[in-house]
């Protein structure tokens, strides 16, 4: 398993999480599930699952691994009729989250977060109506370790990483969202795009939900591009995204979580998403998301990196010339070969924006 360290705090994250969305069976089943998942170096579990009754399979197989691994709780969430419901009453969130940390035997949660707000109204009652409030004071007080949200809109999720306070975000990531496919696609492609490069600008992790776009996209029958994709590539392409830190498929059973584990072990080629230059809209042509398929460069320059650094410093980061000027070779040294732009599945003329990159940071 291989794991990502998040800025503020320094916990080490699999790249894979575990969905509780879905997860269904027997006590025992969705047990074994956890522990399984656990066992096979899985240590970030979302806690917001459509029952009740996933919440005591929890319980029983965290026991004895609390400090091993993470846990993502949503202040809004409630299951107070023993399934889910939304609510931004300040009170039953309170007795909600009481009830997790009791439940679970432990005294505090690793990620809180804001569950599911998109749109402005919804922002200002979370902000005037006690709950920001509220956990702000948790986070004081150790109860919550990192202040997040979950949400599907950028200009919304970029109100809330303005307040400072955010150390992670839990946002719908696939290539369909990002290209403007389907209901939860919210923001034009740039503007998704920028986001999360702010995001790692500013040192927030992202959580990845929805990154099959709710299965769709893994049958050509309700894929949004008309053609299959398989889970290894809709997780490398998450993954590929800036300030992504994991990925959480919704499992349902074991067959779901070995499927998941299949990632670990893939081959680079299994996990290729270049098919998706195919079907991309004419908006995202020409924009590089750094997912290094023109490699090997022949001289040997980080293409995606190099991208990377510009559009960081562009965006304000004042880290982002350093770290490019600690690159072994640089802008200046592209050999104008073409290899890069002839396997560019978002046909981005590389040769052009290298010389625009060199002029950038040699002045």
């Amino acid at each position: 398993m291989e794991y990502r360290v998040l800025p503020r705090g320094g916990e080490r994250i699999s790249v894979l999480g575990l969905g509780s969305g879905s997860l269904t069976g027997t006590e025992e089943e969705m047990e074994n599930v956890i522990r399984a998942a656990i066992q096979n170096g899985i240590n970030y579990f979302d806690m917001a699952p459509s029952e009740q009754a996933p919440f005591y399979a929890y319980a029983k197989a965290f026991t004895g691994y609390r400090e091993k691994i993470m846990t993502q709780m949503h202040f809004g969430a409630v299951y107070k009729s023993g399934k889910y419901g939304w609510t931004r009453n300040l009170s039953d969130i309170q007795e909600q989250f009481i009830w997790e940390l009791n439940l679970l035997g432990t005294d505090y949660t690793d990620v809180g977060f804001v569950h599911c707000i998109d749109d402005r109204d919804d922002l200002e009652q979370v902000m005037s109506g006690g709950l920001w409030d509220y956990m702000k004071v948790l986070k004081a007080e150790g109860k919550i370790h990192h202040l997040g949200f979950s949400s599907h809109n950028p200009d919304t999720a970029r109100r809330l990483l303005d307040t400072g306070l955010v150390d992670m975000m839990m946002f719908s990531i696939n290539p369909a969202y990002d290209y403007q496919r389907g209901d939860y696609a919210i923001g034009k492609v740039a503007e998704r795009a920028r986001l999360y490069r702010e995001c790692e600008q500013m040192g927030i992790g992202i959580s990845v939900m929805k990154p099959f776009a709710g299965g769709q996209l893994l049958d050509a029958k309700t894929s949004l591009f008309k053609k299959a994709l398989t889970h290894e590539q809709c997780f490398q392409y998450a993954l590929d995204r800036p300030a992504v830190m994991t990925v959480l498929p919704g499992i349902r059973n074991m067959q779901d979580l070995d499927t998941a584990l299949k990632y670990v072990t893939a081959a680079p080629e299994e996990k290729d998403y270049s098919i998706i230059g195919e079907f991309t809209p004419q908006d995202a042509e020409g924009i590089c998301v750094y997912c290094n398929h023109c490699q090997p460069c022949p001289k040997g320059l980080d293409v995606g990196l190099i991208n990377k650094y510009y559009d960081l410093a562009l965006a304000g980061d004042e880290m982002a010339a350093d770290h490019y000027r600690k690159l072994p070779l640089h802008a200046d040294d592209c050999i104008k070969c073409g290899h890069c732009e002839s396997r560019c599945p978002f046909h981005v003329k590389q040769e052009s924006r290298m010389d625009e990159i060199a002029a950038y940071f040699n002045n």
